[in-house]
């Protein structure tokens, strides 16, 4: 004769994993907030107690019964489990890879304090979280492709007119590093940098020329916000800074500016900060950061942790 007893699992967040395991055991589909009955030969869990001598047979029977019932439970709870990890996990934010920075400094005119200036500029980006900044005083990273691919951006705040130019193989490691998808921001007079390249002023876009562009005596200016659109400078509003205001700069290239103000010099108005696009890759010109007091006013650290990671990936997390 044989004997039912019932099963019954009871899962709240019940998910696929575990009603397959739950069918498996018992051979039999499975649908959680169900009865399960269980038909066992000999079988009587739920049955009333009889006074009677106990069948030693019945008995292991009833034992394995048990174990299996046992075994099934203790499956679907492993299992509920992982499915519980596993979905908390892909609600957890992937942790995100610090960007790689080349930083090339090591020279500039005489005006400028090139290692306070590098120095202020690394401090805002590791400040941001989101960099590991590695400066460079000489090219010898520009030489090779394959050390130079272990950077996501080339940041340069220095201006190199004096150094020996680049090697032809440095140039075109250079250019390819951005034309292939990555970017470079230039800060200040880097635009100004080898002047006999004539590539590079193209890359910039718009860039310093000694003896033609120029700017009136440091001051304190606005600086208005021209494209509240842009990553870059999405939420930010017009402000004040202690700086030089750039103007008449070369080039024909298209820019679009982020950042203008209205000089004297040139009674225009100049592109402050620009972007353009050179092949898959970007570049960013932040003419602002004249000294370390330039680049301590917030909006300006702001451009220049935005512009860098604007530049290596195209985009600005967070909004900051």
């Amino acid at each position: 004769m044989k004997t039912p007893f019932t099963l019954q699992v009871l899962m709240e967040n019940s998910k696929a994993p575990c009603g397959l395991a739950i069918s498996a055991v018992l051979d039999k589909p499975f649908h959680p907030h169900e009865d399960r009955h269980i038909n066992t030969d000999g079988v009587g869990l739920l049955a009333a107690p009889q006074m009677q001598q106990p069948d030693p047979r019945k008995s292991s029977e009833r034992m394995g019964a048990m174990r299996n019932v046992i075994l099934v439970l203790g499956l679907v709870g492993l299992l509920c489990a992982a499915v519980g990890l596993r979905v908390r996990a892909a609600d957890e934010p992937p942790t995100a890879r610090k960007l790689n920075v080349l930083l090339l400094t090591g020279e500039d005119v005489s005006a400028h304090n090139w290692k306070e200036i590098a120095a202020a500029t690394t401090e805002i980006l590791q400040a941001s979280g989101k960099f590991d900044v590695k400066q460079a005083e000489d090219f010898k990273l520009l030489e090779s492709a394959d050390d130079l691919a272990k950077f996501d951006v080339i940041v340069q705040t220095g201006c190199f007119t004096k150094k020996v130019d680049l090697s032809d193989q440095a140039k075109a490691n250079l250019l390819n590093f951005v034309k292939n998808g990555k970017g470079i921001y230039l800060q200040h007079l880097a635009t100004a940098s080898f002047p006999k390249w004539e590539d590079f002023g193209k890359l910039c876009g718009r860039y310093w020329v000694m003896g033609k562009s120029g700017h009136n005596a440091r001051s304190v200016f606005e600086a208005k916000i021209a494209d509240t659109d842009h990553p870059i400078t999405k939420g930010l509003k017009d402000f004040k800074t202690d700086d030089e205001l750039y103007a008449k700069l070369q080039g024909t290239a298209d820019v679009k500016a982020l950042v203008t103000g209205d000089s004297d010099y040139s009674k225009k108005t100049e592109p402050l900060v620009f972007v353009r696009e050179e092949g898959k890759g970007r570049v960013v010109v932040n003419n602002l950061g004249h000294d370390k007091k330039a680049l301590q006013t917030p909006e300006v650290q702001t451009l220049v942790a935005r512009g860098v990671e604007w530049a290596a990936t195209g985009k600005v997390t967070d909004g900051k």
